[in-house]
């Protein structure tokens, strides 16, 4: 039988974070960093939901707000390899670089950076294992990171440490949570 404290040792992701008091400690809640590595309060916008809903597709009102995903390879930026940002299809925040996406070959569209580390909030996400604690201890690694939009909490992916350096990160993002815009089109425009 497995104590309580390595039970709770196994499961807490611990994040880094600035403190004013201490220096560098430990949280244990989801957070918004700089590319600094210091926290940061993003500015974050409400979203309404009947008016989400009747803008984006039911695959994208799904995606974004329900934190559903598409299938793989079906997504309209999966093999898109034109100059520009992709930003959040809700509240258009550029988040990545058509400089950092790589082909990864599983399915959906892969970054290996964001612009900007404050741009999106990064979060463990246990939906893999549900409820099955046993299954929980006994593959600790089916916790995944869930990437949110960190300025209007729109679901985008999730990331892995399985990327190419020098990150060495893979932002597996559904196209349904992105809007492209074209390095050469104006403010505005898009794919």
């Amino acid at each position: 039988m497995i104590s309580f404290s390595r039970f709770a040792r196994l499961c807490v992701i611990r994040r880094p974070v600035w403190s004013t008091r201490t220096g560098v400690g430990f949280t244990f809640i989801a957070n918004t960093y700089q590319s600094t590595g210091a926290l940061t309060m993003s500015q974050s916008i409400n979203v309404d939901k009947e008016e989400l809903r009747k803008r984006l597709t039911p695959l994208q009102f799904h995606v974004t707000q329900e934190k559903g995903t598409e299938r793989p390879f079906s997504g309209c930026y999966n093999k898109l390899y034109e100059e520009g940002i992709y930003a959040c299809l809700v509240c258009e925040q550029p988040l990545f670089s058509s400089d950092t996406k790589y082909d990864s070959s599983c399915g959906w569209p892969a970054f290996n950076d964001v612009l900007d580390q404050g741009k999106v909030k990064l979060t463990p996400d246990t939906s893999g294992v549900g409820a099955n604690l046993l299954l929980l201890i006994s593959q600790p690694g089916r916790i995944r990171t869930e990437v949110t939009c960190a300025q209007c909490g729109s679901h985008l992916g999730h990331v892995f440490n399985d990327g190419p350096p020098p990150t060495k990160k893979r932002f597996c993002i559904n196209s349904a949570s992105l809007n492209f815009i074209a390095k050469n089109s104006k403010a505005g425009d898009s794919k």
